[in-house]
């Protein structure tokens, strides 16, 4: 099992985690220290524990907007590959039709 120390606020946090993941867990420390500012700034004189649970609050609110986003398909892309479809479906009616 490996560590990674995650440094926030000042603070120092040891965090374990299996062997070859630690890079990953330092980009994700990375994206907290990020946040950090903005949520103490937040926060105002408060405790340590209350930035980090509106850095928690920041990342549940984008997780829940990636979530609703749609799927990458916008409405009028899903009318044409629907367009194109009934044509292709019509045109096999057709020959199926006059063989």
């Amino acid at each position: 099992m490996a560590e990674v120390v995650i440094a926030l606020g000042g603070r120092l946090y040891p965090v374990a985690c299996a062997d070859g993941q630690e890079d990953h867990l330092r980009a994700l420390g990375a994206t907290l220290a990020d946040l950090w500012p903005q949520a103490q700034r937040a926060a105002g004189a408060a405790p340590a524990e209350r930035v980090l649970l509106l850095i928690a609050l920041m990342l549940a609110d984008a997780l829940a907007e990636a979530r609703a986003a749609p799927s990458g398909l916008d409405a009028a892309r899903l009318d044409q590959v629907a367009a194109r479809l009934e044509a292709l479906a019509e045109s096999l009616e057709e020959g199926a039709q006059n063989p």
